[in-house]
């Protein structure tokens, strides 16, 4: 990946953080948040169904 591209990234999680962070309902942002990115994996072709954290 090229350094614009990391960068970028990296500003998209920042701001998925504030979100997160900022939001009244955090545990509902965050879910939102991870159906995104779930839907982007997806999209690439990626199976998220073996993604989960185990606790």
């Amino acid at each position: 990946m090229q350094d614009k591209g990391m960068l970028v990234n990296l500003i998209d999680s920042f701001a998925i953080l504030e979100r997160i962070v900022k939001s009244d309902d955090s545990k509902k942002e965050a879910e939102y948040q991870l159906k995104l990115v779930k839907a982007k994996l997806e999209a690439m072709g990626i199976v998220t169904s073996d993604l989960h954290i185990s606790e």
